[in-house]
């Protein structure tokens, strides 16, 4: 699995997971918020920051009926009109280039999820070095089309799809030309639980697929995302703001500072620890192999008296014989004088 260079960053199962910190419209229209989100994300340890590019009119159209309303009761946007959302969530586009180029100040990765041809044009104008598309456009081949046509590297969060619906989808990406493609595990719902998560799925997808494979994550915490590195994760995009408090669109599940803080120290300590396959003492454990369990005189024994339960034993420390030698040496007798707290070797036999 290669890795993937985005502006000197790598990408890849060799290096620490790819955090990405997703502003979405936790901005509440302020673009001072929006700064502060980013300036929040770098000082966190966050490696990018995505936003979305879209208008309510470039998203669905401006009708109140059944079926341009959300009637789910689980949902945070039960009863909200679809048109009405999105003019509350989107961002501005003449935000973009400001909220950009704090980014990358900061040191941050800034990237976008563009909903429509027209956002590709734009954020092509504004080059940002990669594209994300997401769950419920993962199956909107010509947007696809066009954004893997711009050769960058390109995110897809699989939410919902089938297995033959993202066979299609990737296989559109290829043939448009796109050579880094990431998937990203993903369950559209918000915010999302452990049990419906299914992490499992990320080196299933990533055998079929051939490519790396993150995780979008809606649930609250970091337990899901830092598991998802032991299956093998290599991008990991949560929700982010500056407050939970403050409200948002996204806010309910979306990750404050000092959670992702500890989303990027902990995930780049499950990353560490996958090392390799090992067995044996490592060279740091080494120093401690003298504190395993060996054979040691533990009374008196003269030259010539047998070995007993009473005067042998396994302790600590291990510079005595292997303890699986006991009960072959138990009957034996000692070849010389031998004083309590010496190891038995095979010379005292």
């Amino acid at each position: 699995m290669k890795d993937i260079n985005i502006q000197g960053r790598m990408i890849g199962p060799s290096h620490p997971p790819f955090i990405i910190a997703e502003m979405s419209g936790n901005h509440n229209h302020s673009l001072d918020r929006a700064l502060e989100i980013v300036e929040a994300a770098a000082k966190a340890g966050a490696h990018a920051l995505k936003i979305q590019t879209y208008t309510a009119d470039t998203m669905t159209l401006n009708i109140d009926n059944e079926e341009f309303n959300i009637e789910d009761k689980s949902s945070l946007w039960n009863k909200k009109n679809l048109y009405k959302l999105y003019q509350q969530a989107y961002t501005p586009w003449e935000w973009h280039e400001t909220i950009f180029k704090r980014c990358r100040e900061l040191g941050l990765i800034p990237f976008s999820t563009p909903f429509d041809q027209t956002a590709v044009d734009f954020l092509e104008d504004l080059n940002i070095p990669m594209y994300k598309i997401a769950s419920f456009e993962n199956n909107d081949i010509p947007l696809i089309k066009k954004v893997a046509s711009t050769g960058k590297p390109l995110i897809i969060s699989t939410g919902m799809a089938t297995l033959a619906e993202l066979d299609e989808t990737v296989r559109a990406v290829r043939d448009a030309g796109c050579k880094d493609l990431i998937l990203l595990k993903c369950t559209s719902t918000y915010p999302s639980t452990p049990t419906n998560t299914n992490i499992s799925t990320i080196p299933h997808m990533k055998g079929l697929f051939g490519c790396q494979v993150g995780l979008s994550d809606h649930t609250l915490g970091i337990g899901v995302s830092v598991a998802s590195v032991a299956m093998g994760a290599t991008v990991i995009e949560k929700h982010f703001t500056t407050s939970r408090a403050d409200g948002g669109v996204d806010a309910a599940f979306s990750m404050e500072p000092e959670e992702m803080k500890a989303l990027v120290v902990e995930t780049n300590r499950a990353w560490q620890s996958l090392g390799r396959v090992s067995y044996g003492p490592t060279e740091e454990e080494k120093k401690s192999m003298k504190f395993r369990r060996s054979i040691y005189i533990v009374k008196d024994v003269k030259a010539g008296e047998v070995l007993t339960k009473d005067n042998i034993r396994v302790i600590r420390p291990g510079y005595g014989l292997a303890p699986k030698y006991y009960e072959n040496l138990l009957g034996k007798k000692a070849a010389q004088e031998l004083k309590a707290g010496s190891p038995l070797n095979w010379d005292s036999v």
